[in-house]
């Protein structure tokens, strides 16, 4: 098991533009730093749920099965549309700089744990890449250990990826989001997710 050349290769992915990316990049810019790290532990929670799902053998079901895949494809997708409908509406135009965090932080941090656990290519990634960095010629015990450290070890490189991206994109908040046109950029932000979940549907498929 090498962990470095995986940490390495984790990385490289996170560091590629994907849904996760930008819905979080969208979420610090519109509700800012707080709104979106409590979206990177919903996030880390989905992908904590993928590594315990491929380590105890349920992911390769996935893998294996279309209805299963399909499902929470199009599951995530709509929850795409969802979360981007919300923010075009107009009642939810309210100032972010007036975010009550207490109300938030809870649906926010499960708002990034649905969007990530519908991913089934996140699953799949665990089912096909990360046993090729495993010792099969160890006990059936040591292979379970093994899928628990290489699935920590991604949560942590992918969780520290997107807490940087969410620091960056409030950093550029109060020029971007507060000022006068708080409204367009709401629209253009909500435009911004929906095309993520066009994205994510047609990255997706198989």
């Amino acid at each position: 098991m090498d962990i470095t050349r995986f940490a390495l290769a984790v990385l490289l992915l996170e560091l590629t533009p994907s849904p996760n990316m930008a819905y979080l990049a969208s979420l610090a810019l519109a509700q800012g730093r707080a709104a979106g790290l409590a979206a990177v532990l919903g996030v880390a929670l989905g992908l904590s749920t993928h590594a315990i799902i491929a380590a105890f053998g349920a992911g390769s079901i996935i893998q294996r099965s279309s209805i299963i895949y399909e499902t929470l494809r199009w599951v995530g997708v709509a929850y795409l549309f969802d979360l981007a409908w919300e923010g075009w509406r107009p009642h939810s135009e309210n100032s972010p700089g007036r975010t009550d965090l207490r109300t938030t932080v809870g649906p926010l941090f499960w708002r990034g744990f649905l969007t990530n656990v519908f991913n089934p290519k996140s699953i799949l990634f665990f089912v096909a890449v990360v046993p090729t960095f495993v010792a099969f010629e160890a006990g059936r015990q040591s292979i379970l250990t093994q899928m628990v450290v290489l699935g920590s070890v991604y949560v942590a490189v992918a969780t520290a990826v997107h807490a940087t991206i969410v620091l960056l994109a409030s950093q550029l908040r109060p020029w971007i989001v507060e000022g006068p046109y708080q409204r367009l950029v709401r629209r253009m932000l909500s435009v911004s997710l929906a095309l993520v979940a066009i994205w994510r549907s047609w990255t997706t498929k198989r």
